[in-house]
């Protein structure tokens, strides 16, 4: 049963990444010797510079405690990732030590190719206990299971520009998605916008239809049913796209934004919310024009068209989100794996990750440390209500799907429009194209 799995998974993985781009070289060719290991990790485009100093920190400090060293290597998007996960299944080859999104931890578990941590495995890290146990949520399908080890939480919250609220009126943000609508049309006006959004990142667009649906009571995975051709995800789609196209509350040129420049946008006060965005982004605010004069709220939890929240809606302010480390099964080094993730995982090297990226803490020691904050007070609330996407192994292509849909209704919203019969045949295909992935999954 597991092998059909894992085989039905890759073969999932094969039609998504024909077509992609590769993540480039293996950097191993079959896992490291005795004296290295090759991790795969998420390019960091806010602070890369910060990136590249960290990986050579952390492969000195390692080499110096181990004599292994550790060589780095980096995904720039979801499609490069599911490539290096496809590639290296298939070959038995590639990097030891993965830093993968937690929505992408399902698919990685459901190969077969990655390490199910035994309690010993546990033990060498320095047990379940060492960790939060929310940020365990999504380690594997069920405790005793788990091929993921929290090494980053990033809990999405809304950055909003207190001055900018207070000059037009408003006392705080809106808790559903109409009224932030109406609360960014009143703050739309003398070249600034009350929305700084990313629509050309790879990352977020599908996490703001993802909320709106999950609030409206759509779970968008049910059972063995995908349901993105659901009434709610139209109409989320529609709010979402329609913040630029129709609402004009959102600055043109941010069809083409990525994540580094919606935070820019709203760091030089050119925008009064910055939906979508995680602790990650108070390094950058705290060191820009808008120091001390924003703070961080949850995201609104009441689905559009709503005033209040639906009997069976859920009021997720985010996906269960960060990263987990997986190690994987071809590894000639798996004592180093373990010893790796460990010091990433301690007390200390958590706390310097986060004071350099704003990544929040898995580890409960470090977290406790940040728990006085009140600059943090909404990320963690945040973190508390967060809410886990499906454990399929064809998350992934689904993930990919919503992308697309964004991806693919970007020529309109450049032309100032949401194409409603464009936009209901591209939730056909999506919808196709991922009740596809969930039957090969089963």
């Amino acid at each position: 049963m597991k092998t059909r799995r894992a085989l039905a998974t890759l073969s999932v993985l094969t039609v998504v990444a024909a077509g992609l781009t590769g993540c480039g070289d293996d950097g191993g060719g079959g896992g490291a010797s005795g004296s290295s290991l090759d991790v795969l990790v998420q390019a960091n485009s806010i602070y890369p510079e910060q990136q590249r100093q960290w990986f050579a920190d952390v492969s000195a400090r390692f080499a110096a405690e181990t004599g292994v060293t550790v060589r780095f290597e980096t995904f720039a998007s979801p499609n490069d990732e599911l490539t290096k996960i496809q590639t290296s299944v298939l070959s038995s080859q590639g990097p030891d030590v993965y830093s993968l999104g937690t929505t992408f931890t399902p698919t990685a578990y459901a190969t077969g190719a990655f390490v199910e941590l035994s309690d010993d495995d546990w033990a060498k890290i320095g047990g379940r206990e060492k960790f939060l146990p929310a940020a365990l949520g999504i380690s594997g399908p069920e405790p005793g299971k788990e091929v993921g080890v929290p090494f980053a939480s990033r809990p999405f919250v809304m950055a909003y520009n207190k001055e900018l609220l207070a000059s037009a009126g408003i006392d705080r943000p809106a808790e559903s998605w109409d009224g932030l609508r109406e609360q960014a049309r009143r703050l739309t006006t003398d070249g600034r916008y009350g929305l700084a959004i990313a629509y050309a990142d790879s990352f977020d667009p599908w996490k703001f239809i993802w909320a709106m649906t999950v609030q409206a009571g759509n779970p968008l995975v049910d059972g063995g049913s995908l349901r993105l051709d659901d009434p709610a995800t139209l109409a989320a789609y529609r709010t979402y796209l329609g913040f630029a196209a129709t609402d004009k509350v959102v600055d043109p040129a941010a069809v083409g934004w990525k994540n580094a420049q919606a935070i820019a946008a709203f760091a030089a006060g050119k925008a009064a919310f910055l939906p979508m965005v995680s602790a990650t982004s108070k390094v950058t605010l705290d060191a820009s024009p808008v120091a001390g004069k924003y703070a961080y709220a949850i995201m609104p939890t009441v689905p559009p068209g709503a005033s209040t929240l639906p009997a069976q809606g859920r009021p997720a302010t985010s996906i269960l989100s960060g990263d987990n480390l997986v190690v994987a099964k071809y590894s000639r080094n798996k004592d180093a794996a373990l010893k790796l993730i460990k010091m990433l995982t301690d007390p200390e090297m958590q706390g310097l990750y986060y004071r350099t990226f704003g990544e929040l803490p898995t580890n409960a020691e470090a977290a406790a440390a940040l728990a006085g904050d009140p600059a943090l007070a909404a990320v963690v609330d945040s973190s508390s209500k967060s809410v886990g996407t499906p454990f399929t192994g064809a998350w992934s292509q689904i993930q990919l799907a919503l992308v697309n849909v964004v991806v693919q209704s970007i020529p309109g919203l450049s032309a100032g429009r949401v194409d409603e019969t464009g936009l209901r045949s591209l939730l056909a295909e999506a919808q196709t194209t991922g009740q596809a992935a969930l039957d090969k999954a089963k």
